[in-house]
Order: C-alpha cells, then structure tokens, then sequence
C-alpha cells in the first residue's frame, strides 16, 4: 500500500467511525464545533487545572510554580506546525534540537534532555543517549503544558530546567471530526484527520492521524513524518472505567547536519547545500501501549493503576563532522558514524487519590523496566572532500564495522506523596516527596567489563501560595531535584561511579487575571543550584571527579491583554544570569564564572492577534540572545529576531483558510551549533497555506 493509498485508508475509517458515533446519539446531542469567534482565546489560562506541575490538579493561580499553557487554538492562530515552535514561544525555553538528540531544549539555565524532560500525556520515556524523538508536532494534542524549574518531585530525576507536557485529545462520545491539508514551500505536503465518538452505550473513541513531507529547502533534505494515536475509554461499571491507547509514530527527520562557517561566519551561499552522503539515513520508530483502570471508590477517594509498554527504534548512517578549508575551497568531512537503538520499556503507576476537607492528596508508586541495546560503528573512521557547490555527495564509507556495542538493563521504583492543604481561604500550602532508585546492569558485547550502578535520589517542594483577591496571587516555593550526568541508559563504566547531581531552587512570583480575564499575567524570580556535575580534579586535571557545580537566577514575565473585543496582545520575556560556579575542564582550565553553552541571557517573544468577522491574523517576534557554543565562552552563536504571521479566513463555520508566513525578514541564523565549525541553520522565509475543516 502506497503513502496515498495508506493516508486515504485512515480519513475513510474515521470518518466512518465518528459517522457511526453520531448514528448512535440523539439528534438533540449532536454537537456543531465553531471555529468563527471574537476575541482569540489566548489568555494565560490561570483558571485551567493542570496535570503537569502537580499529581493533585490544582489550577495554575493555584499552583506554586511557573507554568505557561499553550491551547490548540493558540497554536492554530500562530500557525506553528511542529512542536518545537510551539514550546520555543512559551517563556523562556530555546529550542537546541539536531538529528543527534531528536527534539531538545534550553531552559532556566539547563539544557538538553538530561535535564529538560519530554511529556505525552504525562508518560515519560527513559532517554537513551541522550535522544528523544517525540512529541514533533501538535496534531490531535489538546494544549502543550510547560512547568518551569526542577520537576523531580512529580517526575523523578532530569527534570532541573523544565518539563513540557503534550495533553491530547480526550475521547468523547460527541460525534465530532477534523481534517486539515497544507501546501508549502520547500515542497512542504501535510494531512490530518481526527474524530471522536460513541463507542456502544458506555465508551467513546479518539482517533488522529497525520502525515507531512518537506525538503527544507535544502539539497537532498527529503523529510516525512507519520503518526496514528488512538485512544478509548470504556466504563466497566458506574465506578470503574478503562481506557486504552495504542499508537504507532515514524520520523524520517532531515539528513542534514548543517552548514560549514565560512572565514568564522554563515555564508548565504551555502544556505542550500547539505554535505552529507547520498545514501545518509536518520529514522526513528515509536510505538506505544497504555491500559489504565480508574476505580471511583468513593466520592472523595479514587485508585488508579496505568500500565504502558513503550518501544524505541532509531537509526543513523550519517557523515557527521564538516570543516570548510579556505586555502584549498574545498569541505573536510569525517565522522562517518552508523548507530542504532533498540529502548523497550514496561512501566506500571498506582496512585490514590484522596479529596476530603481540606486536603487534596494524591500517593503513588511507580516502576519499570527498560531495555536498551546500542550499536555503533565506533570509533566512526572515514573522511572526504568536496567542493562547496556542485559536487558529488558520495556513499557512506566508513572503516569501522556497525555492531553491537553493549546492553543495559535498568529497573526503576519510585514513591511519592503530595498534598494541597488549604490552611485558610487565602492560603494554600503544597507539600510532596519523592524518592527514586535506579538499578543499571550493563552487559559489553565487545568483551569489555561490565557492571551493575544503583542510584537514588529523593526530591522535596514545599510551596505556599496566598490569594490576595480572587483572581490574584503570590507564590513562594522552595524545591529540589537531581539529573543524571549522562543517560542513565547508556552509562558506561567511567561514568558508572557517579551519583545523581543536585539541584536545588527557590522561586516566587505572582499571578493575576483582571476584568473577566481580560488580562492576565505572571511573573517570577527564581534561583538554581546544582551540584556534584562532573569536573576535573582540582589536584590531578588527569581525573574527573564530582565536584563541580554551576547556578543560575532570573526573572520572568507573561502578559495576555485584550486590547479591543477583537485583538490580544501576547508577550513574554526571560532574563537568565548562568554560570559555572566551579568547573575544571580538560588542561586544568578553570570556567568558573563562564555561562553554560546554549544558554542566552535574554529572550522574548511577541504576538498580535486579531479575530472578528470571519477573519483571524497575528503576527509575532522572536528574540533569542548570543549563546556560546563551549564552556570555555570562546565562540558564540549570534543573537537573533525572526518575524512570523498568519491569516485566516473562516470561509463557513466548519471551514477555515489560513495562510502562515515564517522569517518575514529571510534572516539567515543559526539555531544551535553543531561542531565548532558548523551551525544548525534556521528556516528560511516561506509560506504554507492550510485548509481546516471541523464538524
């Protein structure tokens, strides 16, 4: 079966499905979504509970910690496509992704997916050296949910930055179903469809697929990315209900690994080229279950149990590295690197939940086993030469044979309780603990020895917040949490005798929601430590030892205001002052006093929307600061701003038209680094026109 013939196939068996969803209410059931409105509902959302920052719901006025919440129709107005463009508008967070670690970020002064985590539908996989591959983009997700600071006590270790939540659409037994096609530059293809219904007299059922193709508008940068998630909830009897998930996703992300500088800047010349080999591969496969059973057992108390199985392949054959050498115009390539992981993981929660007077409590145990196999081609010989332009990519050649490097089998527990007391009407004290074991076993299959590593961790918040009026609040939280040094998956024995870093945070701020919501705003101050990250023997620079530690402190602000019935203005900003407070690096080199790379001082975002009669427009800002690429501050990425906007035009209640624009200016940046002699591009100016249809 073809990718048409597939796509067609699954718009046919869901709009069957919510046909018969609908055939089985009453008329007077049926429900018409809308998609024409006034005003653009892209307020804060401090009245929504979320699921992300806390296990007992609380709202966001109530919550003791930063929270941004992004809805579908804000990302639907903005005309972002893929999850990253959502996450990187949110505050504060920075978008550092390349074909090496899948999807990545900055945040709070932290980076990568070692300390930043990655959410769908608050399941977390285990990351395998250092990769993760989803969630990419926003179709059949609800709202996108960004908590702020470490979030260890919910989520267990690497949690220091930030943690981001893809919330998706629940099933529901109103017949409804959605569609969406687009067109764009860089030969940019892209469909979805989405429906819900009744499933018998006691379920409902959710189903969205999605698929999209794009070159980037880069030399053999063919991309696609498929999806199908299901989703169905049945209930056994008036107390208890099961529900069920089963989804397939498949990357093939760009083979593309960026550009080389040129006499130590970007060269517009080559924004085009890509110095990989012909025959390049980057693929990933996922794949998930989930069964959870819900036992209402009375009013007050609830026990849930959620089973899910989680399955990881991921495929690279790429030539890696690329330096341009000016005397001879030509492009050095080498690291010709083949790599391929196999990650299963089983994993069980039970929680209580308990509702009475004035406590919201909510107790669990998690566990799970994962099962991670590397293979590589290590140490990833071969090089090349080719002109800048016009030249023959050539195959992938590498001395090095692809085999089997080792194996680790990790099994994790963690405990954990937290409880929402309400002290008074004014004030709200949220107290929670959790503690977490890791047990690595790791298998070389190369014959060298291998090992077994356990590490704990235990992670506290105590957070008060007192309302000063009904839509207004203070916060103040003290916090901590742990990272992993590297991968708990891929630990290898040099790293094997570390323990968990430390981190530990003091935030406060305040939220409001004045005339109705018609403006809403945060804003915060906040302080991190960590500790125990990996350094270099103060007495010996030929050992590493832990003994290392790096900080940072800031302040953020978010602000949604309606101008007018019909526009809302959208901004936020984030100040962030990182550093090494001790750092050793190789050559017995102090960074002390450095900024951790990746990491701007500075950056903002800026949204105009406008919806009355039919019509929706926004057009927005994006700032992000000078980054460095290295500990050592001597190369930096420059700051830059991009310009975006979209149009829409409402062309029935169930129609939607809508034209996005992206890099307005056609400012030619880069998103993070790669090497120091070559820079991940961001995109270049072009448009993409969608057409949505919900019924």
């Amino acid at each position: 079966m073809t990718d048409t013939q597939y796509s067609r196939t699954i718009a046919v068996a869901i709009s069957l499905l919510c046909a018969a969803g609908a055939m089985a209410q009453q008329a007077d059931e049926l429900q018409t979504v809308t998609v024409q409105g006034a005003a653009s509902p892209s307020a804060l959302g401090l009245a929504r509970p979320s699921a992300t920052a806390s296990r007992v719901e609380l709202t966001a006025l109530e919550l003791p910690a930063s929270l941004d919440t992004l809805s579908a129709d804000t990302l639907q107005t903005r005309g972002d496509l893929l999850l990253k463009d959502a996450v990187t508008r949110s505050t504060g967070l920075t978008d550092i992704s390349s074909p090496g670690n899948g999807v990545a970020y900055s945040a709070r002064g932290f980076t990568g997916n070692g300390s930043i985590a990655l959410l769908e539908n608050g399941q977390r996989p285990q990351v395998g050296a250092g990769t993760a591959t989803y969630p990419a983009d926003p179709w059949g997700y609800d709202h996108i949910e960004v908590l702020r600071g470490p979030g260890s006590v919910v989520y267990g270790s690497g949690t220091t930055g930030a943690t981001i939540n893809a919330v998706r659409k629940a099933p529901s037994r109103a017949s409804a179903f959605e569609a969406m096609a687009g067109v764009g530059g860089g030969r940019a293809l892209r469909a979805g469809v989405g429906g819900s219904g009744a499933l018998g007299e006691h379920g409902a059922f959710r189903i969205d697929a999605y698929a999209d193709r794009s070159d980037g508008f880069i030399d053999r940068g063919d991309a696609r990315h498929d999806k199908l998630l299901t989703s169905v909830t049945y209930a056994l009897t008036p107390d208890v209900d099961l529900d069920l998930q089963l989804d397939h996703l498949e990357q093939k992300p760009q083979r593309y690994f960026g550009t080389p500088l040129v006499n130590g800047g970007l060269s517009r010349a080559l924004r085009g080229q890509n110095y990989d080999v012909a025959d390049a591969d980057i693929h990933f496969v996922d794949d998930k279950a989930l069964a959870r059973l819900t036992w209402r057992y009375s009013p007050s108390l609830t026990i849930s149990n959620e089973l899910a199985y989680l399955k990881a392949r991921r495929n690279w054959r790429n030539a890696e590295y690329y330096h341009y050498d000016a005397a001879a115009n030509l492009v050095e390539r080498s690291d010709y690197i083949a790599i391929h992981h196999d990650q299963e993981q089983t994993g069980n929660r039970l929680e209580a939940r308990w509702h009475g007077g004035a406590h919201r409590l909510a107790a669990g145990w998690e566990a799970a086993v994962i099962n991670f196999l590397h293979t590589n081609n290590s140490p990833y010989g071969g090089a090349s030469t080719v002109a800048p332009t016009g030249f023959d990519p050539g195959l992938f050649d590498s001395p090095d044979p692809l085999r089997p490097n080792y194996a680790t089998h990790t099994i994790t527990n963690a405990f954990y309780v937290e409880d929402a007391y309400r002290v008074s009407e004014r004030l709200l004290a949220l107290a929670g603990v959790r503690h977490d074991r890791y047990q690595v076993d790791r298998v070389s299959l190369l014959g060298a020895a291998g090992f077994a590593s356990a590490l704990q961790a235990t992670a506290a918040r105590l957070g008060l917040t007192w309302t000063l009026a009904p839509q207004t609040s203070l916060y103040a939280q003290v916090s901590n949490g742990s990272d992993p040094v590297t991968s708990l998956l891929s630990l290898n024995l040099a790293n094997s005798r570390y323990k968990l870093t430390a981190a530990r945070q003091v935030e406060v701020g305040v939220k409001q929601a004045l005339a109705g919501g018609k403006a809403e705003w945060t804003a915060a101050l906040y302080h991190i430590r960590k500790d125990d990250i990996i350094t270099r023997d103060p007495l010996n620079a030929a050992l590493s030892v832990q003994g290392g530690s790096q900080s940072s402190r800031g302040a953020e602000l978010t602000a949604s205001v309606a101008l007018a019935p019909a526009w809302r203005l959208d901004a936020n900003a984030a100040y962030t002052d990182a550093q090494f407070d001790q750092l050793i690096e190789s050559g017995g080199q102090s960074r002390a006093g450095n900024r951790p790379a990746d990491v701007p001082k500075v950056s903002a975002n800026l949204w105009l929307t406008y919806r009355d009669h039919g019509w929706r427009a926004a057009a927005g800002a994006r700032y992000v600061g000078e980054r460095f690429i290295d500990n050592a501050n001597s190369q930096a990425l420059p700051a830059y701003t991009t310009f975006d906007a979209s149009l829409g035009w409402n062309v029935s209640r169930n129609v939607l038209v809508q034209l996005n624009l992206r890099n307005l200016a056609d400012k030619l940046y880069a998103v993070t680094s790669y090497s120091d002699s070559q820079y991940l591009l961001g995109d270049r100016r072009h448009a993409e026109l969608t057409v949505q249809w919900r019924y």
